[in-house]
């Protein structure tokens, strides 16, 4: 008499080996430095390191993590690339933390706008949508000292006279001060790329003739005084129509025989 399959036996003959099997894709491995990196850079973003705040040396380092002493030199090489440490050498030196701030989002704009070579017309348009915003959150939120800055970059404005770049290096400076004046660090920073980028991308010497700069400064006088009244929708308004005169305007500089930078009386 025969004996019944055992049950594991009956259960391999219904194994197939002929089908498709099933696929798994390339799997990457992390580099130890990059996860290093990883968990120093959201230490420092997340607050736990404070701005100063000196690292561990890379002996220490070595020891804490048990990575090669070459790992954690690049980890923290990428880090001092990214700005949020800095590398001081010699006696006393080491890995200080850097936390990104305004200056580090101008940078970085600043870097994307060279890099994509952002068109100077896209330039404008940000510029368009953002500075009204800056100015009416001006107008809610300005100090004594921010009106102490604005009518005193107007003012050098004003006496520059003939002497084109520091006309335009106060007109920088005023528009950076909205910026400031709307207490938004997001804000500040582009604005501080964007208003060296368009100076740097125009040709902008030629265009600044006498009458051209006594508009720029009767707009920028218009829009200080809504900004110390506290009126934003004045303020942004103001603002809106001198950017976007002021675009235009530049947009046909090479063809122009006189430009005129639209100013209407209202307000």
């Amino acid at each position: 008499m025969q004996s019944a399959e055992h049950p594991s036996r009956a259960a391999e003959g219904h194994e197939r080996s002929d089908g498709p099997r099933p696929r798994f894709d390339t799997l990457t491995v992390p580099k130890a430095s990059d996860v290093l990196a990883a968990e120093v850079r959201e230490r420092i973003l997340s607050g736990e390191l404070t701005e100063g705040t000196a690292l561990p040396s890379e002996r220490q380092l070595v020891e804490q993590t048990g990575l090669s002493r070459a790992t954690v030199r690049e980890a923290l090489r990428i880090l001092e690339v990214e700005k949020l440490l800095r590398i001081r050498p010699g006696r006393g030196g080491g890995a200080f933390v850097h936390r990104p701030n305004r200056e580090s989002l101008a940078n970085t704009v600043q870097l994307v706008i060279r890099g994509q070579r952002i068109r100077l017309e896209a330039l404008h348009e940000t510029r368009e949508a953002i500075e009204p915003t800056c100015a009416a959150l001006a107008a809610k939120r300005r100090t004594d000292e921010d009106l102490a800055d604005l009518d005193a970059a107007n003012r050098d404005l004003v006496e520059a006279g003939d002497d084109i770049p520091r006309f335009l290096r106060a007109n920088i400076r005023w528009h950076n001060a909205v910026a400031k004046t709307s207490d938004n660090e997001l804000l500040i920073g582009f604005m501080s790329a964007l208003s060296q980028a368009i100076y740097a991308a125009t040709d902008i010497e030629q265009f600044m003739d006498a009458e051209i700069r006594e508009i720029t400064a009767r707009a920028h006088t218009k829009i200080t005084d809504a900004i110390r009244e506290q009126d934003s929708p004045a303020a942004m308004r103001r603002m809106a129509r001198h950017v976007c005169g002021f675009a235009h305007a530049i947009a046909h500089i090479d063809r122009r025989e006189g430009v005129e930078l639209s100013e209407s009386a209202e307000d």
